[in-house]
């Protein structure tokens, strides 16, 4: 792939525009870790891109060119790799699964989480989606009861959690019941902690352990020892089918197929990759649907005429249900997904994505030698006129299909290529359709059962980067309609 003119001058990366840094630290001084994504997003603004920040002394490239985006993520795995400090960090977590994991060992793994991940398995999975929303329901009636104010971001991620662990290994842990679950409390350390030493000058934890980093690898110890649990509890229900039933009963979810493929031999596959995955799934799996329900939540909380609507439109499918019944009804939700697509539109989950090149490239007229570090904005397109028409005004209806079709009428931009929450090309996110299934459980079941208002002013939350951009608070007063 090269875009350079055949005619413009060759650039290099030094030869970037750039913000004025420090000697030996860059720009690091300049670079809050909460708030980084800002700062990148700002620079852009003032620099245009590409232009290149340093990292203490290594360059880091960054963009928002929507085709160039696309353009990299199809050529991984072969041209691209994710950030390697990502993977090298994920490895001493031992957390390298899927999300980070490069070269030849991604296929097999890709395929299996795609089966476990697939409509057909998550239509089976639908009944157990729904009773985990009820217990949802049930603990929000309560904090309605009491007049206690929720915080949606932390019960958005218990229902993730248990989701995630019931469809993924078959057991649940039901921390929406058990108000202290240490294992949630415990995932939810990892990707502040993956931020921090990501964004670490070099790697101060191989020296020195400070009390912060001492607790992580506490937590990571017994994180590790509850998967080996969940692995071995697997195992054994599997050897007893197996000795009830001569013939091969296939996998029922993800850690039986991990563990089945592991277990033939030659599989080249070891229980630590399996852990890996496992891992990846329950940190995936919580943060990024529960962030992405929990930004819709700004917006409904401050619009009573969209919760009435919402409201309306949802108790059509419900019917006389306080969950959704079915996944037949789940389907005609998808003014509930609007809501949250739009919401990560103007909030996105994922503001950039990081990759590295394996060969040297040339893009945009620039040479990238193999490694250089490319940040690719993603907010910056999905806030383009030419992409969506008003971009700055929160409009869920952008993303209905009779919506688009009477926008295409009228001329009015909306190019869904420019929205990369999940990513695209052969690495797009495995767990999207599950995200929307969850997305449209969750938003009818409050809207149908509740009315919500924000308890705080909106202009108090915040997008703070924990690797994901989540809401600095959410919390909620719910009554009961």
């Amino acid at each position: 792939m090269n875009a350079a003119s055949v005619s413009a001058p060759l650039r290099e990366v030094d030869d970037l525009p750039s913000p004025r840094g420090l000697p030996l630290l860059g720009n690091l001084h300049q670079l809050p870790p909460a708030t980084h994504h800002l700062t990148l997003e700002r620079w852009a603004a003032e620099l245009g891109t590409p232009y290149v920040f340093r990292f203490a002394t290594t360059p880091v490239t960054v963009w928002n060119d929507i085709e160039l985006s696309h353009a990299v993520l199809r050529e991984r795995p072969h041209r691209y790799r994710r950030y390697a400090p990502i993977e090298n960090i994920l490895k001493e977590f031992g957390c390298n699964g899927l999300f980070s994991i490069e070269g030849a060992a991604w296929e097999p793994q890709r395929r299996l989480v795609m089966q476990a991940l697939s409509i057909p398995h998550i239509k089976a999975f639908y009944p157990t989606l729904a009773a985990i929303t009820e217990r949802l329901r049930s603990r929000w009636e309560r904090a309605a009861r009491n007049g206690r104010v929720v915080d949606m971001t932390d019960d958005l991620k218990r229902f993730t959690v248990d989701v995630t662990s019931a469809l993924a290994f078959g057991e649940d842990p039901n921390t929406l019941e058990n108000e202290r679950v240490l294992i949630q409390e415990q995932l939810a350390m990892l990707l502040p902690m993956l931020m921090t030493r990501v964004n670490a000058p070099f790697a101060y934890w191989h020296y020195v352990k400070f009390p912060r980093d001492r607790k992580f690898d506490e937590a990571m110890a017994d994180v590790h020892r509850h998967i080996r649990e969940l692995m071995s509890r697997a195992r054994a229900r599997m050897r007893e089918e197996a000795a009830l039933d001569a013939s091969e009963a296939p996998p029922r979810n993800l850690l039986e197929a991990m563990l089945a493929l592991r277990d033939a031999p030659g599989s080249g596959i070891t229980d630590d990759e399996v852990a890996a995955n496992v891992l990846t799934m329950l940190v995936a799996g919580e943060e990024t649907t529960a962030t992405s329900i929990a930004w819709a939540l700004l917006f409904l909380g401050t619009d009573d005429a969209l919760q009435t609507r919402l409201a309306a439109d949802s108790r059509r499918a419900l019917g006389t249900s306080a969950v959704c019944p079915s996944y037949a009804a789940m389907r005609e939700l998808d003014l509930c997904e609007a809501v949250c697509t739009e919401a990560s539109r103007l909030h996105p989950v994922a503001p950039y994505l990081s990759f590295e090149p394996l060969e040297e490239v040339r893009l945009q007229g620039v040479r990238l030698p193999a490694g250089t570090k490319m940040f690719m904005l993603n907010r910056p397109a999905m806030m383009d006129p030419n992409n969506y028409a008003d971009p700055e005004r929160y409009d869920p209806d952008r993303w209905l299909h009779e919506h688009r079709q009477a926008q295409a009428t009228q001329r009015g931009a909306h190019e869904p290529r420019a929205y990369l929450q999940f990513g695209a090309g052969p690495r797009v996110c495995p767990g999207r359709h599950l995200a929307a299934v969850e997305m449209r459980l969750v938003v009818s079941m409050l809207t149908a059962n509740f009315t919500a208002q924000l308890a705080t002013n909106p202009a108090d939350i915040h997008e703070i980067c924990t690797f994901t951009a989540v809401p600095s608070e959410m919390p909620m007063r719910l009554a009961l309609r």
